[in-house]
């Protein structure tokens, strides 16, 4: 019996173009039997990394796939073919890297192998929608000679993050002090600084503030106004907004905002002309405001959502989706006189017309650190299996 151990050097969330590191450890238990003959032997030991895309068969056309020479394969155990089992179509993979051969461990020994691959900068983000799935997972190929291949898979999230494949790093060596003793690896380099120039785009880019500000109105008028300070944003951000109804001629007795993803299918690819777009709400906030004034809402977005994207199959794009509900009458017919007496009570009608109207207003999200959104990754770092 071999244990595997598969280990995500930094967490299970990375940037597209950042090198994925994964620590395999490999140990032969030691018991209260074992004896010198009780050593383990593995022929070989395979990594690589590829995306898996499954689409829904009732909101999604495909094209017929040309794998079929990768189906006779996965026929065959004893060869290393990594999305094995797995639901849909491979549309992206990694070259294999052979981490060993022949591999003997005595009882109680263990040793440890490192795989390091660059993910690709021309893949879609990993995305769970209700149309289309994309799924990246890192999956590790081990056998004992004359056995099949056992798998080990280690799903990770990776963002997309647009902008940082056309960047040219300089030539030269960084100007920041380095110590002349410790020696590290130029892909580590460049790894890390691909991870500090995302942090910086993205901060420049969702830093921006500036008013914008919206009228609110229906048919019969003005209802209010809504403002906001900026439209792009990264998950694990809020999205704040104000409202101000004091100068409307309608009066408004409730609004809500809606947080919402827009999963659209391509044309093409749509398996009924002019289907419905697939909506999700991720955030929401509602409030009766008859008689006020000014109000604010404060919506966070989770760091567990997908970033806006578009592949030539679909496209994710993030909204505020308003509803917002007025009185068909003035403001001074909401309220009813309670009683005659000395202490006046003012309540409200049992009965009024109304009229509602919806508003769209897109916003952008962009990733995050993917540091960040490791802490709330569904996905743990650490994955084993027994051989």
């Amino acid at each position: 019996m071999i244990e595997v151990l598969a280990k995500l050097g930094r967490g299970p969330v990375f940037l597209a173009g950042e090198v994925l590191e994964c620590v395999i450890t490999f140990t032969n238990p030691l018991s209260a039997s074992s004896t010198s003959a009780s050593s383990e032997m593995l022929a070989w030991a395979s990594a690589q990394i590829h995306c898996q895309f499954h689409a829904s068969e009732n909101r999604v056309a495909l094209p017929p796939s040309d794998g079929s020479k990768h189906d006779v394969q996965a026929e065959n155990e004893t060869v290393f073919v990594p999305n094995r089992g797995e639901r849909g179509q491979c549309i992206l993979s990694t070259p294999p890297k052979i981490l060993f051969c022949d591999l003997r461990l005595d009882p109680g020994e263990s040793k440890s192998y490192s795989y390091c691959e660059t993910l690709p900068v021309d893949g879609p983000p990993s995305f769970r929608g209700q149309s289309v799935k994309y799924v990246y997972k890192l999956t590790i190929g081990c056998q004992r000679v004359n056995s099949p291949i056992k798998l080990l898979r280690v799903p990770f999230r990776v963002l997309v993050l647009h902008g940082l494949k056309d960047y040219q790093f300089p030539q030269d060596e960084a100007v920041a002090p380095s110590n002349p003793f410790l020696e590290e690896e130029e892909s580590l380099k460049k790894d890390s600084r691909l991870a500090d120039l995302a942090t910086e785009l993205l901060m420049v880019a969702t830093s921006r503030r500036s008013l914008h500000l919206y009228n609110i109105s229906n048919t019969r008028g003005k209802v209010g106004t809504f403002c906001i300070f900026k439209t792009v944003y990264k998950i694990g951000e809020d999205v704040i907004g104000t409202f101000n109804f004091s100068e409307g001629d309608i009066p408004c007795l409730q609004f809500s905002v809606s947080l919402q993803t827009e999963e659209t299918i391509q044309e093409e690819f749509q398996r009924r002309r002019g289907q419905p777009v697939t909506f999700t709400v991720h955030a929401r906030h509602q409030e009766s405001c008859l008689h006020t004034a000014q109000s604010s809402f404060s919506l966070p977005i989770p760091l567990s959502s997908t970033p806006g994207f578009s592949t030539n199959i679909v496209s994710l794009k993030w909204r505020l989706h308003f509803e917002f509900v007025t009185s068909g009458e003035s403001a001074g017919t909401c309220l009813v006189r309670g009683s005659q007496s000395e202490a006046v009570t003012w309540t409200g009608v049992q009965q009024m017309e109304v009229d509602t109207f919806s508003w769209d207003l897109p916003i952008k999200v962009l990733p995050t650190n993917p540091i960040l959104a490791s802490y709330v990754s569904q996905f743990s770092s650490t994955n084993s299996i027994t051989i």
